[in-house]
């Protein structure tokens, strides 16, 4: 990905946002906005494995990937799936049979891949995309349902349902079983599956910022809200509170990595337990920002990590997280600055257990130890490099991980690399 094409949708938005907004409304929901769709006829192509000899990470390298403590057990090109680029992806786990899939974004649509057994990962089939090619793609899950957008032009909202990818026989492309067009392109989506809604992030709606869609009947997403206050969002993590803060315990909190791509840059707090009013409790800002890209909380809900998606590139430092101490919601500090081993962008980051586990662009993907984060230490146990060529500052390699699926295999995006499917080498 190029940092010039990086940025054409958030241009828009600054320019559509450079007037102080009239308030904004909640759009009618009509049948023209939410469309259910039959499945289509199969198309006559047999799945088939693809198997692939596991590499072990032997001498710093697997095969020709440098590793650190991480197994190749499976890739998938690019061409594999009749794609130019990847870029974002999610995983899902099928409740009845535990099979675990891969929901892997294309700049043409969305691949759904088996990876029950993660050395012969079969290939299921596509959703294309409902407008245009983009190069960015998001998806999440939610009650066996896939919700996908893009900044393809008129995109707006997917709904798939993943129990349609049980008991095939042949490749399919697939429709989507309803969409929603109350709004166009977006950026991204986040979820928050206790409260059952869903945040469409970055679309023209709310000035860019989040718009609250009801999706606990997943084929009848039900816009609810949204919340304009505080400029652009790029990304967003939302939970239902359990943290040190006991004042906000049970409310649903989003966590905001908000950006005017300038000097404007900080995580923002905003309590939106009530979809009608929507209340900002802090905002935190930091030196040196380039472009607040994405924050995740971690699973005691105290502290967040931060990624700067242009400070490497602005500044001329090492890759940058800042690790942020939420235990009074209402005044965030910045609790830590790690400093990574090369000059990569990060994009995504995830914790798991006592790991934050980062997308790193050219330098691969990286495992990082937080266990004792209480005290300011992080340290880097383990990588897989899917980008050889070099470790530089650009927007080459992988651009996200999925680290949650019970079996400890995680599923690396590489932007023209293809899916790579690792696992810890003693497990």
């Amino acid at each position: 990905m190029k940092k010039t094409l990086k940025f054409i949708p958030f241009l828009f938005l600054v320019v559509a946002c450079s007037t102080p907004p009239e308030e904004d409304s909640i759009p009618d929901v009509d049948i023209d906005d939410v469309v259910n769709v039959t499945p289509p006829d199969t198309m006559q192509i047999p799945l088939e494995p693809i198997p692939f000899d596991r590499i072990p990470c032997e001498n710093g390298l697997a095969g020709s990937y440098p590793c650190n403590g991480y197994d190749l057990l499976s890739h998938l090109p690019v061409n594999t799936f009749s794609a130019r680029t990847l870029n974002d992806n999610w995983g899902w786990t099928d409740p009845e049979t535990g099979k675990e899939y891969v929901l892997q974004g294309l700049n043409n649509g969305v691949a759904f891949v088996d990876i029950s057994d993660p050395g012969a990962p079969i290939y299921l089939g596509n959703l294309p995309t409902q407008t245009d090619q983009s190069t960015w793609r998001d998806v999440k899950v939610y009650n066996n349902h896939a919700f996908i957008v893009s900044e393809a032009f008129g995109h707006g909202l997917q709904v798939f349902d993943l129990t349609r990818l049980r008991n095939l026989t042949y490749r399919q492309t697939f429709t989507a079983d309803a969409t929603l067009q109350t709004f166009g392109n977006a950026h991204n989506i986040a979820i928050n599956e206790a409260s059952g809604f869903a945040y469409v992030i970055g679309s023209q709606e709310y000035s860019g910022g989040p718009y609250f869609i009801d999706i606990q009947n997943p084929t009848q997403p039900r816009p609810v809200g949204g919340y304009a206050a505080s400029s652009y969002s790029h990304d967003a993590h939302i939970i239902t509170y359990n943290g040190p803060d006991t004042e906000h315990v049970g409310k649903e909190i989003l966590l905001g990595s908000n950006s005017d791509g300038g000097s404007n840059n900080q995580l923002v707090i905003v309590d939106v337990t009530d979809k009608e009013s929507p209340r900002l409790l802090s905002r935190a800002e930091y030196p040196n920002g380039g472009y607040t890209h994405q924050a995740w909380m971690d699973p005691a809900h105290r502290f967040a990590y931060l990624g700067d998606e242009l400070d490497e590139s602005n500044f001329g430092h090492r890759t940058k997280t800042l690790v942020f101490d939420l235990s009074d919601l209402d005044q965030p500090v910045l609790h830590h600055t790690y400093l990574g081993p090369s000059a990569a962008i990060d994009h995504n980051g995830y914790v798991k257990g006592d790991a934050y586990y980062l997308s790193n662009y050219s330098a691969g993907f990286r495992e990082i130890n937080v266990q004792d984060i209480a005290n300011g230490n992080m340290t880097e146990d383990r990588f897989f490099d899917t980008f050889p060529n070099n470790n530089a500052t650009n927007f080459d390699g992988v651009w996200n991980i999925y680290p949650f699926f019970e079996s400890g295999v995680i599923a690396i995006s590489d932007i023209d690399g293809g899916l790579f499917l690792v696992k810890r080498s003693e497990e």
